[in-house]
């Protein structure tokens, strides 16, 4: 009985993990606009800190633990450099389409000689 009941356990606990992950994402703004990740990126920036602190402390782990890295990361660049790139990529297609068309046709032309 015990066995039939583990994956369900282990299941149900994997779902409730990531929907909660899911939930806070969507809660704090993550998902939205690239200023209301920005906002949420630094708020968590704040709070992980001392959350991290206060439960070592709770649970009397004396670890030392590295500094947080600073992170120079903005997201509304990243998200911009993402859509130009793919726009030029996009503008550039029916050009390299008929390049790569042209080598091909030559190189069949080569190969039939």
């Amino acid at each position: 009985m015990a066995a039939r009941i583990l994956p369900v356990v282990k299941l149900a606990t994997k779902v409730t993990i990531a929907g909660g992950a899911l939930y806070i994402a969507c809660d704090s703004g993550m998902l939205g606009s690239s200023e209301k990740g920005a906002e949420a990126l630094e708020k968590a920036k704040v709070a992980i800190p001392p959350a991290i602190e206060e439960w070592t402390k709770y649970f009397g782990l004396e670890a030392q633990l590295p500094n947080i890295p600073k992170i120079e990361f903005s997201p509304v660049q990243t998200w911009n450099s993402g859509v130009r790139w793919t726009i030029s990529a996009l503008s550039e297609a029916p050009t390299k389409a008929t390049e790569y068309t042209n080598q091909g046709f030559q190189y069949l032309k080569d190969l039939s000689k």
